[in-house]
C-alpha cells in the first residue's frame, strides 16, 4: 500500500484518497481490516485528530473503529472530545461505570451533543480503562474569547481569512459583518482549548484520539496550528459524499463514507435567527 508520508505528501494523500475511495465505495461499514490498515499508516503518532461531519453516523462508526484498535494495541491514552467541556473526564471512573455516572463525569449536554452518537467509543474507552476528556471551550468563556484582538493574530492572514470565510458559510451568510470576527475568535478558541487538552493527555510510546468537527482538524487553521512543533500528529477527515482534492490537502488521510440525504441546515438556521 502507498504511504502518505512520502517524498510528495500531497500527491500521496491524493493516491491514498482515490485508494479508499475504491475500498469503500462498496462498503456500507467500514471494515476491521482497513481501519488496522490506515491505522498503520498512521502510526507512530503522539495525536491522531479525526474530523467528522456530526450528524454522520459512519463517522462514528469509523471513532469507535479506531478506538477499539489503538486499545487493542495498548496504545490508546487518552479520547478527547469536541462534545465535552474542559475540565470534565471520566479518570476517576472505574472501569465498570453505568453509563449515566460516565455523562454525569464528562457534564454531557446531550441537547446539544446526542448521547447515542458518541456512546460506543466513549464507553469503549471507559471499559479498557483510558480516560476520556472534555476538550471544548465552556461556554462561560467564549464571551472573553469573542472580545480577545489578541486571537486574530495566530492565524496567517491567508488562514484567517480562510477561517472567517468558513464561518460566514458554516452560519448561511446570517451573521451580521459585525459579528463574523467575534465568532472566528470562538473557533480558534476552541481549537486553543482542545489542543491543550491533547497535550495535557500526551503519554510516552501511546497515541490520544481527538474526535471533532472537521473543520477543527484542518492542518492549515484548526487544532495543528496549535500543537508544539515537532509533536507527531496525523489527521483524518471523515468526508460523507464524494472527496475533494482540497480535503486530501487539508489532512493527512480522508475517509469517505456515503453520502447523506440532503439537508437545508440553513433554513432551520434562519428560522432560529428570526425566532
Amino acid at each position: 500500500m502507498v504511504s502518505i508520508f512520502s517524498a510528495h505528501p500531497a500527491l500521496r494523500r491524493l493516491a491514498n484518497l482515490l485508494l479508499l475511495t475504491g475500498v469503500l465505495a462498496a462498503c456500507v461499514h467500514t471494515p476491521a481490516p482497513v481501519v488496522q490498515a490506515q491505522l498503520s499508516m498512521l502510526l507512530p503518532a503522539d495525536a491522531i485528530l479525526v474530523g467528522e461531519q456530526h450528524d454522520a453516523s459512519e463517522h462514528q462508526r469509523l471513532q469507535l473503529a479506531l478506538v477499539e484498535a489503538l486499545t487493542g494495541r495498548n496504545q490508546l491514552a487518552a479520547l478527547v472530545l469536541e462534545m465535552a467541556d474542559y475540565g470534565a473526564g471520566t479518570a476517576a471512573l472505574a472501569r465498570n461505570a453505568a453509563p449515566e455516572q460516565v455523562q454525569d463525569a464528562l457534564r454531557w449536554n446531550a441537547a446539544g451533543w446526542p448521547w447515542e452518537r458518541y456512546a460506543p467509543s466513549i464507553m469503549a474507552a471507559v471499559r479498557q480503562g483510558v480516560p476520556v476528556l472534555g476538550a471544548n471551550l465552556p461556554r462561560d468563556a467564549m464571551r472573553q474569547a469573542m472580545a480577545d484582538p489578541g486571537l486574530d493574530t495566530h492565524l496567517p492572514p491567508a488562514a484567517l481569512a480562510s477561517q472567517r470565510e468558513a464561518i460566514r458559510l458554516g452560519h448561511c451568510d446570517l451573521l451580521p459583518t459585525e459579528r463574523l470576527m467575534p465568532m472566528v475568535r470562538v473557533q480558534l478558541a476552541r481549537d486553543a482549548s482542545m489542543a491543550k487538552t491533547i497535550v495535557e493527555a500526551l503519554a510516552p510510546g501511546k497515541t490520544v484520539l481527538l474526535i471533532a468537527g472537521g473543520g477543527h482538524v484542518l492542518r492549515d487553521r484548526g487544532v495543528p496550528t496549535y500543537l508544539p512543533a515537532g509533536l507527531r500528529v496525523r489527521t483524518v477527515l471523515a468526508v460523507a459524499g464524494l472527496p475533494t482534492a482540497d480535503d486530501a490537502l487539508a489532512s493527512d488521510l480522508v475517509w469517505p463514507t456515503p453520502a447523506l440525504a440532503p439537508v437545508d441546515y440553513c433554513a432551520g438556521l434562519a428560522r432560529r435567527v428570526k425566532g
